[in-house]
């Protein structure tokens, strides 16, 4: 066979997202785009700023076109680099410069970027389950493994008394992403306090410092005046992959940073290696117009209250059905517990035309994604198929609201619909 060994099982696993993506599009063209109720992919639906419009036409107009083209120090403009420091030091009181910025190709690059920069074959990364499941495929690209810390699913902060146990002297980095895909909560002070107090401890104890990598697209995404905290305030050894996807509605563009503080150890030398990384890995460069248009729009926000307004409506009315989930407080997805085994409860989702994604997907079997970065009327039309899935669960009538004490009647739908009529 022509490919790669590594490339056979993610031929052979292909991402669940990108597979239920794929079947919204072949399920549209057959019934009509505004009766298929597709929850899949967090594609932001709200536009991006005007800001961001009117940026590209003025750097256009006002700017050399061999200077908003052409190359440049494989770490992005120096003026853009230092407009990001400068909004962040403004925002949460840190102190960056331009040397501690690389403008990258979104966050994805980034973690590309830094993974490739530290790990040796053999060394082991550790995230917090429920986790972005492509965090395993960026580790394997350097010869590393990822490891995940199972989930505390009352409240999915991270089980820090399962990290420390699994934090042994093979591991070289951890991920954690705040606000979190795909349940939407938000690491708390505490949380990120104890992550911190722990890395430190065990650097200490095997001589060698761990590194944590802080997964950022969904910060600006926070609710009801929740604060995510600055991450690089409670551990030295901490850098940030940013990504202005989501926050302004950019994910085509691929346009994102890699913030690398000076108190992380050997930091010039790491940020050093990082900036080759980014050209050695076939990037290069960040794309160069879209680094001149953040430039101008670092105060600029999306309509956040229009997600908002889909957060509450597909949450109350869910709950209201019998569905329960944590409240996500950032991001803009639901995490919702299935009354049923997680791929099982997609196909009965599937026969009433909603697209979710299983949670297993994320390491976390037992729940589904669902994205609500859609419409408000789409979120409206359907709602009486997700009233429909919930009865054909029993979730209303046995449980009166309770999904939780659905368990037996769940499990026998379940056996039902592995029987062919889900």
């Amino acid at each position: 066979m022509m490919i790669a060994e590594k490339m056979k099982s993610l031929v052979e696993n292909n991402s669940a997202i990108r597979t239920m993506f794929e079947e919204g599009k072949r399920m549209a063209a057959i019934y009509g785009a505004e009766n298929v109720y597709d929850f899949s992919l967090g594609n932001p639906n709200v536009p991006a700023p005007e800001a961001v419009n009117q940026a590209i036409v003025q750097v256009l107009a006002e700017e050399e076109s061999t200077f908003v083209h052409g190359y440049m120090s494989n770490a992005g403009y120096e003026d853009v680099r230092q407009a990001v420091a400068k909004s962040l030091n403004e925002r949460f009181g840190t102190h960056f410069g331009m040397q501690n910025i690389i403008m990258t190709v979104g966050a994805a690059s980034g973690m590309n970027i830094i993974l490739k920069t530290i790990l040796n074959p053999g060394d082991q990364v550790l995230t917090f389950a429920p986790y972005f499941l492509e965090y395993g495929a960026y580790v394997r690209n350097y010869d590393g493994e990822l490891i995940a810390v199972e989930p505390d699913t009352e409240t999915f902060q991270p089980n820090l008394v399962r990290f420390e146990a699994l934090l042994g002297p093979k591991v070289r980095a951890v991920i954690m992403n705040s606000p979190n895909n795909p349940t939407g909560v938000i690491y708390s002070e505490e949380t990120l306090k104890g992550i911190g107090d722990i890395l430190e401890r065990k650097s200490r104890e095997y001589g060698h410092a761990i590194l944590l990598i802080s997964d950022e697209p969904y910060r600006e995404l926070a609710y009801d005046g929740a604060v995510v905290p600055y991450v690089t305030k409670y551990y030295a050894n901490t850098v940030v992959c940013y990504s202005y996807s989501k926050s302004l509605s950019l994910p085509g563009e691929r346009i994102g940073y890699l913030v690398i503080p000076d108190e992380l150890e050997d930091s010039a030398q790491v940020t050093a290696a990082a900036v080759i990384a980014n050209r050695v890995i076939g990037c290069v460069n960040a794309p160069s117009l879209m680094q001149r248009v953040i430039k101008r729009c670092l105060n600029a926000q999306v309509n956040l209250e229009a997600y908002n307004r889909n957060r509450h409506l597909l949450y109350e009315s869910l709950t209201k059905y019998g569905f329960t989930c944590v409240k996500p407080e950032g991001a803009f997805y639901l995490f919702v517990k299935t009354p049923m085994e997680d791929k099982a409860f997609c196909e009965v989702c599937k026969k009433h035309r909603i697209l979710v994604v299983p949670g297993g997907s994320f390491a976390c079997p037992g729940y589904v994604r669902i994205s609500y970065c859609v419409s408000y009327e789409q979120i409206e039309r359907s709602l009486p198929a997700f009233r429909k899935v919930a009865e054909e669960c029993g979730l209303m009538e046995m449980c009166g609201g309770a999904a939780e004490t659905c368990g037996g009647a769940a499990e026998t739908y379940g056996q039902t619909a592995e029987g062919g009529q889900a």
